[in-house]
C-alpha cells in the first residue's frame, strides 16, 4: 500500500543561492561509539529523474533505489535537499503499510542538524548537495540484501535567460549508481535544438513532443538549455565571472529543427581512399559509409563520387542530380569498388576541386576519407595542403582519417583552411559510424560565413576564432573571455541562399557571476585544443607551451604537457624550476615533424575533440586517456586526480591544486570547524574541491586556501571578507 508524506522542511542552509536539488541519501541514526564510526551498509544503487515540462513549469519525479549491503537490519532517515523555488508535492516509499513520519523544524534547527551530519561523516560532498529546503522521512529497517525504492515529486518554474529556458539538477557526489534523466516537453515546435553544456544528450521531436535523455554519473550538475523558437535563431549568453579579470561567456546559437524552407541545397563531393591498405573489413565499411552518404541526399542536392588509389576514378563527370535513378547507379558504382594500389591524395584533391560551382545558393562540401600516407604523385604534405588551399575556393572540407597511418598535419591543414572539422577514426572503430556522425552534422545547412558583428562588451580569445557554418539540428557554441560589463544587443550576421541576414538578441555580461562554473573549463578546453593543433601545424615555442601549461594547470585540463609537468620528480615540480626549452624538446607534440603514427594520431584526435567540445562530458572524454595515465601514476610520477574542473597533485599528505604557486598567500583552515562552514558559505565554489582529500590546497587568484587539522577554527573580524576578495581577485 502506497503512503504519502507531505511535510517539507523549509529552511536556508549553508550554500549559495544557486544550489539545486540533488539525489537524496540515507542517514544512520546516532549511536555512541568508542572507535571510528562504521560506514552505513545502506547505499544508493541508482536514481532516475523524470521531468515533464508544461509551459514553463517542470514537474519532477525522482525515483531512488537503496540497498542494504550489510548482514543485519539497517535503518535510517531519508534526506533530500530541495531548492527554495521548488514546490513539494508528495513522497512515496514502497514498504508495506507502514506510514512515513515527517517533522517540521525551523531554519536554525535544520541548519544545526545538517552541519552536524557533515561534521560526523566528514564528507564535503554532503555540503554540495544542500538546497534551501530539506525533505526528511524516517526509513523503516531494511532487511539484509533488500532494495527499497523511494519516489519524490515536486514542481519548479524554469528560469529563463533571454530566449532560453534553463533546467538544472544537482547530481551531487554520493553513491555509485548512475542517474538517468528523462525530460519530456509538450508543444515541441516551441523549442529549438536542446543543448547541455555539462552532459551528452539524446533527443528527438516526434508527434508534438520533445523527449530528451541523458545518463549521468553522480557528481556535479546537469544543465539543460531549451531555446525558444523566435524566428530562425535562438541566442543566449551564459556567463561566469568569479572575480578580477576572470570573466567567461558561452554564446549558444540554436537553429530550428529541420525545416525545408531554411535548408540550403548542397553540392556534396564524396572522396574515398580505395588503396590496398583499405582491403578487408575497412573496405566493406567504407562502401557502407558511401551508401549511407548517398542515402542522405535530398532532391535539391547534387553530388560527385570520387575513388582514388594509384589512379583517380569518378562516378560521372561533374555534378549529378540526386534523383532516385542516379543515386541507384551511384550505389552500383560503390558496390564495384575494390581496394588495390597506392595512395594518390594529391590527385584526388585536385579532382575534387576541378569542377567550378556557379550556383552560390548551394553549399559546397567535400568529404575526404583516407587511411594512409600519400605514396603516389606529390607526397609532400606541405605542398599537397598548399595546392588544395589554392584550389578549394569556397568548398568546406571535412576530412576523415582512418587508423594511425594517416598524416595528421595534412588532415588538420585541410580542415582548418576548409572551415570544416577533421574526424579521426581509431583502427578498431567503425568507419560507417564515423561517416554517419559527420553526415548528421552537415545534413541541413542553414547559415554560412557567420560572424559576430556587435557585442555589448569586448570579446577576447574567442574559440573558435572563426565561426563555423550553422546546420539545422546542431547548435553553434562559442566560448570567450570578455572585458567590462554591460547589457545590450549581440548581433550575428550570416548568409543563406546568397543573401546576408542579421540576427540580434538582448544579452547581459555581468561584472560578477559565481554560477555557471562549467563555462571556464570549457573555454580552456577549446583554447587548449586550438593551441595544441597550432603546435602540430607550426611547431612549438616557449610562449605557446607556456600558455598551454598555464591554462591546463589552472583549469584542470589534461594535456601531454600537463602530464609531463605533473609526473616530474616532486622536488623539481615544487621548485617550479623546469626549463621551457626542455619541455619543448621532450613534449610529445613538440614539432610538426611527428605527423603520423599512433602517438601523433592520438594527440591530433585529442586536439580536434577538445577544440570542438560542447560539454564537460565531451571535454572529459577527449582527455580520458591522459587522465587515466595520471591516475595510474605512470613513469613513477606523483599521484594526481581531477575534481570539478581542477587538477590536484598529491604532495605529501596534501592534495595540491596544480594552479597554485609559491607566490600566493595561503590561509589555513581546520576542516569541519566553524571557520570551515563559514568559508563554505562565503566561497561556495570551494565546496566540491574540498572533497579532493582530507588535506587540500585550493588555488585562488591572489590567495589559496588550505584545509588541514592545524588550521584556524574561527575567523577574526574582517579576515574572512579579505580572503574572499583575495581568492576571487576582486
Amino acid at each position: 500500500m502506497l503512503k504519502r508524506w507531505n511535510r517539507l522542511v523549509a529552511l536556508g542552509l549553508v550554500v549559495s543561492p544557486s544550489s539545486l536539488t540533488a539525489q537524496g541519501w540515507i542517514e544512520r541514526p546516532d549511536r555512541p561509539v568508542t572507535i571510528a564510526p562504521v560506514p552505513s551498509p545502506v547505499v544508493r544503487v541508482g536514481s532516475s529523474v523524470r521531468v515533464r515540462i508544461d509551459g514553463r513549469v517542470a514537474r519532477f519525479e525522482v525515483e531512488e533505489r537503496f540497498r542494504n549491503n550489510g548482514g543485519g537490519l539497517a535503518e535510517g532517515t531519508y534526506l533530500y535537499p530541495l531548492a527554495s523555488e521548488a514546490v513539494f508535492t508528495d513522497f512515496s516509499l514502497f514498504q508495506g503499510d507502514r506510514e512515513l513520519k515527517g517533522e517540521m523544524m525551523n531554519a536554525e534547527q535544520a541548519r544545526g542538524i545538517y552541519e552536524q551530519i557533515v561534521r560526523k561523516q566528514r564528507d564535503p560532498a554532503l555540503l554540495s548537495l544542500a538546497g534551501h529546503g530539506l525533505v526528511r522521512a524516517q526509513v523503516f529497517p531494511i532487511q539484509p540484501g533488500e532494495t527499497r525504492t523511494v519516489i519524490l515529486r515536486y514542481s519548479q518554474v524554469l528560469s529563463r535567460d533571454g530566449e532560453v529556458f534553463r533546467l538544472r539538477y544537482a547530481l551531487g557526489a554520493r553513491g555509485d549508481g548512475p542517474i538517468t534523466i528523462n525530460v519530456t516537453a509538450s508543444e515541441a515546435e516551441r523549442f529549438g535544438v536542446p543543448y547541455s553544456p555539462t552532459h551528452q544528450l539524446e533527443w528527438r521531436a516526434d508527434g508534438g513532443r520533445l523527449t530528451i535523455r541523458s545518463e549521468c554519473q553522480p557528481r556535479g550538475e546537469f544543465e539543460l538549455l531549451l531555446p525558444m523558437r523566435r524566428g530562425l535563431l535562438g541566442t543566449t549568453v551564459v556567463t561566469h565571472a568569479p572575480g578580477g579579470d576572470e570573466r567567461y561567456a558561452m554564446i549558444v546559437v540554436s537553429p530550428p529543427a529541420v525545416s525545408a524552407d531554411v535548408i540550403m541545397p548542397r553540392d556534396l563531393t564524396l572522396v574515398v581512399d580505395v588503396s590496398g591498405s583499405m582491403s578487408g573489413g575497412k573496405m566493406e565499411q567504407a562502401k557502407a559509409a558511401l551508401t549511407q552518404a548517398l542515402g542522405s541526399l535530398r532532391r535539391n542536392d547534387r553530388f560527385r563520387l570520387i575513388a582514388f588509389s594509384s589512379a583517380v576514378t569518378e562516378f560521372a563527370a561533374g555534378y549529378s542530380a540526386a534523383d532516385p535513378a542516379t543515386v541507384r547507379q551511384a550505389r552500383e558504382f560503390v558496390d564495384g569498388l575494390e581496394a588495390r594500389g597506392g595512395t594518390n591524395i594529391a590527385g584526388a584533391l585536385e579532382r575534387a576541386f576541378a569542377v567550378a560551382r556557379t550556383d552560390r545558393e548551394r553549399m559546397g562540401i567535400v568529404l575526404f576519407m583516407t587511411d594512409g600516407l600519400p605514396s603516389v604523385g606529390e607526397q609532400s604534405p606541405e605542398r599537397i595542403a598548399a595546392e588544395a588551399a589554392a584550389r578549394r575556393r569556397d568548398f568546406r572540407i571535412f576530412p576523415i582519417g582512418v587508423g594511425h597511418d594517416v598524416n595528421t598535419y595534412l588532415l588538420d591543414r585541410l580542415a582548418g583552411e576548409g572551415r570544416g572539422r577533421v574526424e579521426y577514426v581509431p583502427p578498431e572503430a567503425d568507419v560507417e559510424h564515423a561517416m554517419g556522425s559527420v553526415l548528421s552534422r552537415i545534413d541541413a545547412p542553414v547559415l554560412t560565413n557567420l560572424r559576430i558583428v556587435r557585442s555589448p562588451v569586448r570579446l577576447l580569445e574567442s574559440v573558435p576564432t572563426e565561426l563555423p557554418d550553422l546546420f539545422s539540428g546542431e547548435e553553434l557554441v562559442v566560448f570567450a573571455r570578455y572585458a567590462g560589463s554591460a547589457t545590450g544587443e549581440l548581433v550575428i550576421e550570416g548568409a543563406s541562399g546568397g543573401r546576408r541576414q542579421t540576427f540580434a538578441a538582448r544579452v547581459a555580461f555581468p561584472e560578477h557571476e559565481t554560477g555557471n562554473a562549467f563555462v571556464a573549463p570549457l573555454w580552456a578546453a577549446r583554447r587548449i585544443g586550438e593551441l595544441t593543433r597550432q603546435v602540430r601545424l607550426e611547431g612549438s615555442s616557449p610562449a605557446l607551451i607556456k600558455e598551454i601549461r598555464e591554462l591546463a594547470l589552472r583549469h584542470g585540463i589534461i594535456t601531454e604537457y600537463t602530464s609531463y609537468l605533473v609526473l616530474e620528480p616532486e622536488a623539481r615540480f615544487a621548485a617550479n624550476n623546469f626549463r621551457l626549452e626542455e619541455l619543448v624538446v621532450t613534449g610529445r607534440s613538440a614539432a610538426p615533424a611527428a605527423q603520423s603514427g599512433e602517438r601523433a594520431f592520438k594527440d591530433a584526435k585529442q586536439s580536434s575533440d577538445l577544440s570542438q567540445a560542447k560539454s564537460l562530458a565531451a571535454a572529459n572524454e577527449a582527455v580520458r586517456e591522459e587522465a587515466e595515465g595520471l591516475r595510474l601514476g605512470r613513469a613513477g610520477g606523483t599521484a594526481a586526480k581531477r575534481v570539478e574542473g581542477k587538477l590536484f597533485v598529491q604532495r605529501g599528505k596534501v592534495w595540491t591544486d596544480a594552479g597554485h604557486s609559491d607566490s600566493l598567500q595561503v590561509v589555513d583552515v581546520a576542516p569541519y570547524s566553524d571557520a570551515w562552514f563559514a568559508l563554505a558559505r562565503a566561497l561556495p565554489e570551494l565546496v566540491r574541491a574540498f572533497s579532493a582529500g582530507d588535506e587540500v590546497l585550493v588555488a585562488g587568484r591572489r590567495a589559496s586556501v588550505k584545509i588541514s587539522p592545524a588550521g584556524l577554527s574561527a575567523w577574526k573580524p574582517g579576515q574572512l571578507e579579505r580572503l574572499v576578495r583575495d581568492f576571487r581577485g576582486q
